[in-house]
């Protein structure tokens, strides 16, 4: 049989932030090999195990190929236009008899790293005319874009630390080691971190298990989970008390110093060291070493945010780097200016944060959504204004979302549910009508968000490289198609690429000719340049003016410093804190359906101290049962030195064991849901962000 002629097609991977540039060798539609692109000038060549199951995910024949209606329990086939007709039917009937704000949507992550989703979900989310939105934001990332709302204007005005450039690199609560980095697109991290060592730099890991990055860094510290906070303002308490203040080139810009000084008086290294689990000097001398650094910057995290105060953490991540000079300046955290700009003709609009609360628990909105901790509650409790429909696009919350289990129960409530996905899965069999979508392969890509986090500006467009399979409809195909039946409006031939176009004709590269099709002549993107300052230019606040101190976080410090008195109770029944983890062969609950990714030993494991476990009589791969007020879960034991005692971990985005779901090889190694023992009333009270880490547990043989 003659050799099938391959050809080569580049892009970045589209699975996590990193946005690794890759070479696929292809013939007869179909995938040959991935390869790290070497001619890439962000990634270098780079690549993870999970970019290469991209072709798992486009020959998977599991992947969902034809609208689908459940009836009388059963999956029947159906065409698009009767699909399209009863959605937009049942969705106006039940706003018609309950209001508009009885239908909900939930937008799932991938939705982040589609080009499709980022350019037709806003006009959709418009047309359902509901304020009932959720994503996966609030339970990931919120404190970020709430601290840089508050301080800088726009919540997507976001720093990231110029790795590429730092003598000194504090990483509180992250591990980006495995995670390619987060809310900081840095791939090719190994090298990048190793840099800061060859050019004589130093990393410091703060986090309470020694995580991948922590046995890379030069010293690691085990810290008390959700004492982050604390640690934070003891350090900049000791700039104060030690008279190391430095604002740089923005010292003009900076207001409520003399607020802050005093607020942080209170939370000297002495008097915090117990409650954080380092000792005092090792705080001193930490703030002092980092102020002293020709540049430094602090990078905090999943463990400082998605926990009690991960509000109070961001908040202070970024005023420790403003008080050292190490904002908007080189080595330290500074401002992407991304091609596709999402902040142009953002100033001067009015800040979202809780123009409306949430109907049950009063939650804060903010950027255009609830938190969905609290989702489940307004599925259930009646009144004016009860969800009793939902659409979800590229989410699977009953396994990403804190109290999994009580959402579970939710959807099966739910008068009418519509899901756009890829697989029928633990949220999607709920559906009443599911609508196929093309993914990874076969959509445009240009990475719209991870841009705004990356650690060099570049720009990057690839066609699809496929076709989509069976009826599948890309993302944007099936949103701007509900859009206009639901509006009534006619199509206006918008695509992601001609509104790519236009957006680029805003950005600052115009005189460059950035434009698409100069994009389409360098297929392994351009490179824009490393970081520079530009916060002067982009800042967002009505007068101009860096707010160092909003009365919002210091008016949060007294429930931080309660916080810990009441935990006495609570550590008597449950005396174990649970913190998740992330693995280098997982991402999302839906890429556990590669072989590639799964294959090998069951890496969803409860990591225990080793002395914790000697008391309480457990052994290495025993089965234990992890309880807390809202479940338990039974999984084996993994006895390490590498957990602070009195913590646990579990690797989040597993629980694939429930019934009618079709994903096969994900169900073979289906591992659990640590979000069958989180709880939905633990959130950060200032942004609504879940708070994961810290839950209080219980840990028996079973």
């Amino acid at each position: 049989m003659p050799m099938k002629t391959s050809q080569v097609h580049y892009r970045n991977c589209n699975i996590c932030e990193a946005m690794c540039g890759l070479e696929i060798h292809h013939a007869d539609g179909e995938v040959i090999a991935i390869k790290g692109d070497k001619q890439d000038p962000f990634s270098r060549g780079h690549l993870c195990p999970k970019a290469i199951a991209l072709q798992d995910y486009h020959q998977d024949p599991e992947r969902l190929q034809t609208p689908l209606k459940k009836v009388d329990g059963t999956w029947q086939a159906i065409s698009w236009e009767e699909a399209f007709d009863e959605v937009v039917s049942k969705f106006q009937k039940i706003q018609a008899q309950y209001g508009p704000n009885s239908l909900a949507s939930y937008i799932g992550n991938p939705n982040a790293h589609n080009l499709g989703s980022a350019t037709f979900l806003p006009p959709f989310l418009r047309a359902l005319g509901t304020i009932n939105r959720y994503s996966s934001a609030s339970a990931d990332q919120l404190p970020h874009h709430v601290a840089a709302n508050f301080m800088l204007g726009a919540g997507m005005l976001i720093p990231v630390p110029d790795i590429d450039h730092t003598d000194f690199m504090l990483i509180v609560g992250g591990n980006p080691l495995v995670s390619n980095g987060s809310m900081m697109t840095a791939p090719d991290i190994k090298k990048r971190l190793l840099a800061i060592q060859d050019r004589g730099g130093k990393i410091v890991v703060i986090d309470p298990r020694k995580t991948e990055t922590a046995k890379l860094a030069d010293q690691h510290f085990f810290i008390n989970p959700e004492s982050d906070a604390l640690l934070l303002l003891a350090m900049i308490n000791v700039l104060f008390s030690e008279e190391k203040i430095s604002l740089g080139h923005l010292s003009e810009l900076i207001t409520d110093i003399e607020a802050l000084q005093s607020a942080v008086e209170y939370f000297s290294p002495e008097g915090v060291a117990n409650r954080v689990g380092i000792e005092a000097s090792a705080i001193r001398q930490l703030a002092i070493e980092m102020a002293e650094a020709p540049s430094a910057v602090c990078y905090s995290r999943m463990g400082a945010s998605t926990q009690s105060f991960g509000g109070l953490c961001q908040w202070l991540t970024n005023a420790f780097n403003i008080l050292t000079g190490n904002f908007d300046s080189r080595g330290g955290a500074m401002f992407p200016l991304p091609a596709f700009d999402l902040l142009a003709g953002k100033k001067g609009k009015k800040n979202s944060y809780n123009r409306y609360q949430s109907r049950v628990r009063g939650l804060p909105y903010f950027n255009g959504e609830f938190p969905v901790a609290t989702l489940a509650d307004e599925i259930n409790t009646q009144g004016e204004g009860q969800i009793k429909a939902l659409i979800t696009i590229a989410g699977n919350p009953v396994l990403s979302s804190p109290g999994g289990n009580r959402l579970n129960e939710a959807f099966a409530k739910l008068e009418f549910m519509v899901s756009v996905d890829i697989y029928l899965n633990e949220t999607t069999r709920h559906a009443d009508i599911i609508l196929p979508a093309a993914t990874g392969l076969e959509i445009e890509q240009y990475d719209v968000f991870f841009n705004a986090f990356a650690v060099r500006n570049t720009a990057k467009y690839s066609p699809a490289l496929f076709e989509a399979k069976g009826q599948q409809k890309k993302d944007w195909e099936i949103l701007k198609e509900l859009t206009l039946r639901l509006t009534g409006t006619v199509d206006n031939g918008a695509s992601p690429e001609v509104i790519l176009e236009k957006m680029l004709s805003f950005s600052a590269y115009k005189e460059s000719q950035v434009n698409v099709q100069k994009l389409k002549e360098n297929p392994h993107g351009l490179d824009l340049g490393p970081l520079q300052p530009c916060l002067k230019r982009r800042l967002m606040t009505d007068d101009g003016l860096i707010k160092l101190a909003p009365e919002f976080y210091i008016n949060d410090l007294p429930r931080l410093t309660s916080f810990f008195d009441n935990e006495k109770e609570a550590s008597r029944e449950f005396p174990f804190r649970l913190i998740s983890r992330r693995l280098v062969r997982s991402h999302n609950t839906w890429t556990q359906n590669s072989w590639r990714l799964v294959k090998g030993k069951n890496p969803c494991t409860v990591q225990i101290n080793e002395d914790d476990a000697a008391s309480l009589t457990i052994k290495s791969g025993q089965l234990v049962k992890v309880i807390s007020r809202n479940g338990e879960i039974t999984l084996p034991a993994e006895l390490t030195p590498d957990m602070g005692k009195g913590v646990i971990s579990i690797p989040q985005g597993w629980g694939h064991g429930k019934s009618d779901t079709k994903m096969t090889i994900a169900a073979k190694q289906p591992g659990i849901s640590i979000n069958d023992i989180t709880d939905p009333q633990r959130i950060d009270e200032l942004t609504g962000n879940a708070a994961f880490n810290g839950t209080r547990v219980k840990i028996i043989p079973a």
